[in-house]
This record gives C-alpha cells, structure tokens and sequence, in this order.
C-alpha cells in the first residue's frame, strides 16, 4: 500500500519532472472521454456515463495508492474501457461519419428546385405508407414496418425475402394480407424503397402487458438493439402503435403517423441537404 505522503510527491514530481509529451497524452485522453460521453448521450445511453466515470476512477485510485498497479496498467484499462464502450455502439457512430461525409460533400445539385422535387417525394412516400396502414389497422390485419436508417444488421435483412422494391400502398398491404407467405415477418423500409418483408425481429426481454403479443415484442425489441422506428397494427384490435428506442407510443391516429413518418423522412433527406 502506498502512503499518502508518496502519493503527495509523486504529483509533486509530474509538474517538477514536466515533459511536452503529457500535453498530446493529456489531449488525448480528454478527447476519448468527450467522445465516450458524446456518443452514450446521442444514443440514449445517459445511465450508462456514471458507471464509466465510476470504472475509471476506481482504477485510477487503485493505480494511485497500490503498488500492484502502475500508470500504464491504468492507461491501458482506460483505453479498453473506452474502446468498448464505443464498439457498443460501432453502427451509430459510422451512420454519423458518413451522413457528415454526405453534408460536407454538397454539390450544386442541391439546389431550391431539387429540395422541393425531394420534399415532393418524401409526402409521397408518407401518404402511401399512412394509406397502407390505415387500410391495415381498419381491417385488423397485422402488420410490423421497421424504419431503417441503413444500419439494421445484415442477418435481419437476410432473414426475409430482399425486395428493394419502389413504396407503394398496394404493395405494403399485399404483403400482410392474412396468410401470405411474407405476412408474419416485419417488412424493412430505408429511405425511398421496402428493403425486404418477412424478415424475423429479436424480441424485447421486458416486461409488457399481456395483449402485446409477438408483434409489439418484436417492435419494440428491434429498438432496442438498433437506431430504427417501428409501425405496428394489432391483429386483434387494429390499433396502430409507433415504437422509438424501446418506447411505445399507442392509438395513433392518421395525424399523429403523419408527424411520425414525416420525422423519419426529414431524417433522412438532410443528411443531403435535400430538405430545409
């Protein structure tokens, strides 16, 4: 065990024994700590912050006052802890990187005239997808729609039929007629195309109502493990739910899927500057 007086003097000595190294080393570790804590905040992972702060100090004291640990054991732990907390969330972090390659890559494309034509495509897309839906919900016929920002894992896609087929209310509601071959999986839609359809969802581990049967669990589960929003219409009532990180949001009306889907394709046109 090292005395306190050691510890005083071993402070002492990193101002009296200064290198210019610790000022990278120092920038360094401070620009890790500002990207853990950026990228937890922005994928809603705040409670996990404490339990990061709470590793790295208890290390770091540890390192500090036993002599079974030195410094470089602490920056070694310092920069596994970090880099994990960062591979939790590798797909969020590479959508960010490439929608702000997409941002900073603007070409005179991007003109007043083509936002309008976009915008104009993007009501498109939501008035046939609320069409679909409402059609669905006012014959109670079950249906789950991921909103997928690219980044769904590729066994999930995989695991359906691959469509990359042009969104149309004819389609989405062919696909969940009642006995179908497609009709019990989740159809996944990315920007202005339905991905794939039959595609099989984790479900969520937590506990919910008895009347959310596979499909909600299956919805909100998907939200949990990956930045996507999901529609669902109850097989037995009709009643339509959106789901966004793990929360469900029920008895939407055609209003409120409106907002909800217009949020979603604002989204995703921005990142190319393509909607005000």
């Amino acid at each position: 065990m090292v005395s306190p007086g050691r510890v005083w003097q071993a402070l002492a000595e990193v101002f009296t024994d200064f290198q210019w190294t610790f000022i990278p080393e120092a920038l360094i570790f401070c620009l890790l700590i500002y990207f853990v804590f950026k990228t937890l905040a922005e994928n809603n992972a705040v409670k996990l912050i404490p339990v990061y702060i709470l590793c790295v100090l208890a290390v770091g004291v540890l390192a500090v006052f036993s002599t079974n640990l030195d410094a470089n054991t602490f920056y070694l732990f310092f920069l596994v802890l970090s880099l994990f907390f960062l591979f939790l969330f590798s797909m969020e972090i590479k959508r960010s990187i490439w929608h702000a390659g997409k941002r900073t890559a603007k070409t005179v494309s991007d003109s007043p005239a083509r936002s309008t034509a976009v915008a104009a495509k993007a009501d498109e897309y939501v008035a046939g997808i609320c069409k679909a839906v409402l059609s669905l919900s006012k014959s109670n016929t079950g249906a789950l729609i991921v909103l997928s920002n690219g980044n769904l894992p590729k066994d999930i896609i995989e695991s359906g039929v691959v469509l990359n087929a042009k969104i149309s209310n004819q389609l989405i509601e062919g696909i969940f007629i009642p006995k179908a071959p497609l009709h019990d999986g989740a159809m996944v839609i990315y920007g202005d195309k339905i991905q794939a359809a039959g595609c099989f969802l984790p479900l969520t581990q937590r506990d919910f109502p008895k009347d959310y049967g596979t499909r909600h669990r299956a919805g909100i589960g998907i939200t949990e493990v990956a930045d996507v929003a999901t529609i669902i219409v109850s097989e037995e009532t009709g009643i339509v739910s959106y789901v966004k990180r793990g929360e469900i949001t029920r008895y939407v009306d055609s209003e409120g899927l409106k907002r909800f889907l217009k949020e979603y394709y604002w989204k995703e046109f921005n990142a190319e500057g393509k909607k005000a």
